[in-house]
């Protein structure tokens, strides 16, 4: 039996906020030369990809109310299919630019 979309919309923002958690206070310096910081990141990264592609399984109206939503689960597809060409530059983007902007809008569905 699949999960309820608001089961993997709490996913995402949890992940989300955890990413947050991680790198609070953090420079891109300080994320290009941790090793587990990036290991972490990108895990928590293709966790929230892929329960946006879940969702979208059960639910696209929703899944596509997301920012980038074919982006996040591409995102997900290169963390774990495409490892050797992760840039890690480009993840501290996504976390300054884009991170911020999916947070609120799951919490925006979520009711919060």
């Amino acid at each position: 039996m699949p999960h309820k979309p608001e089961k993997y919309l709490r996913d995402m923002l949890d992940h989300g906020v955890l990413i947050q958690s991680y790198v609070a206070g953090k420079r891109v310096e300080d994320f290009l030369s941790t090793n587990w910081l990036q290991d972490a990141v990108h895990w928590n990264l293709s966790v929230i990809g892929e329960a946006l592609s879940q969702l979208r399984k059960i639910d696209e109206a929703t899944a596509t109310k997301l920012t980038g939503h074919s982006k996040i689960i591409g995102l997900c597809n290169q963390l774990i299919h495409g490892y050797s060409s992760i840039n890690t530059d480009i993840t501290w983007e996504i976390l300054e630019k884009h991170l911020p902007v999916l947070i609120g809008e799951l919490r925006t569905l979520l009711g919060e």
